[in-house]
């Protein structure tokens, strides 16, 4: 059997930057426990099966298809770079001709467009609640040491907690904060956490962006993810309310780097836009 696969990154237009994510399209049903393996031969922060919801549909002329999605160790309810770059690989490689995509995954219907040379994901918004600082104090402290922290939120719905450092520190201090993430796992003592966002506020005077990120999740496997769409959903939420705007230009400090545009809208969803470049395409032989 032979499935064809590609790879992407995605929140860029340069190869080599952003988050790359592995792209496989299946026309027939794959045996459960094959989607965990090609995850984790593939390697990468997370795999995504396209499948056909029913004989006859046809990756260039169908409009809605399945969507899972893979780390190396486990499924994962929510992935938006590996649902940006399956909808390139539709879009771009596909030659799909239907003006929007919807995915049925674990997180209900995702949508996506093509708006110019982005593609534009509808995504579900989460809001994140005010945490005590003693039940995540070890965590925080394993990953900001002594940094200063202006306010942390938990995202019951993802299971991510949200860290915002204080104001007083630039992109440059997040980008260059050395983080061991695998000393995570004996510090996260409440058992709800899949996933730690440092954020900080940008300039968003002018044309800058408005805030900064790292997202960090070795529960499921991933050290240090290089963009997350995700976690976005959770960081839209947050800091629409914090800045007062609906329009936000993002950026995730990772060593490989991506941005992303966000509209949050007023129906508890957010379009989340980005930019992606194909690098590999082949198939997979089983």
């Amino acid at each position: 059997m032979q499935i064809p696969i590609f790879t992407v990154d995605a929140f860029t237009n340069r190869p080599f930057s952003g988050n790359p994510a592995a792209v496989c399209l299946l026309e027939n049903d794959l045996d459960e426990d094959l989607h965990q393996k090609i995850a984790a031969e593939m390697n990468l922060s997370e795999t995504a099966f396209i499948r056909k919801l029913k004989p006859g549909d046809d990756f260039t002329k169908s409009s809605c298809f399945g969507l899972r999605w893979f780390t190396p160790a486990s499924e994962v309810p929510l992935c938006g770079h590996a649902t940006l770059a399956s909808a390139a690989v539709l879009f771009h490689v596909q030659k799909n001709t239907n003006s929007v995509l919807t995915f049925v995954t674990l997180s209900g219907e995702l949508k996506a467009r093509q708006v110019k040379d982005h593609i534009v994901l509808d995504l579900p918004l989460y809001t994140a609640y005010p945490q005590e600082l003693k039940e995540v104090e070890e965590l925080i402290k394993a990953a900001v040491g002594d940094m200063i922290v202006q306010d942390i939120r938990y995202s019951p719905d993802t299971k991510k907690l949200l860290v915002r450092l204080s104001d007083t520190y630039d992109r440059s201090v997040l980008e260059n904060l050395k983080v061991n993430a695998q000393h995570f796992l004996s510090a996260e003592k409440t058992g709800k956490l899949k996933g730690l966002i440092l954020t900080v506020k940008g300039n968003s005077s002018g044309k800058g962006h408005d805030f900064y990120s790292r997202y960090f999740a070795p529960w499921v496997g991933v050290l240090e993810d290089p963009v997350t769409g995700s976690a976005h959903a959770v960081l839209s939420s947050y800091w629409s309310e914090q800045l007062g705007k609906k329009e936000m230009l993002a950026f995730q400090c990772s060593r490989r780097g991506g941005e992303l545009k966000i509209s949050v809208r007023g129906d508890g969803r957010v379009d989340i836009a980005g930019q992606t470049a194909v690098v590999l395409k082949g198939n997979l032989t089983l």
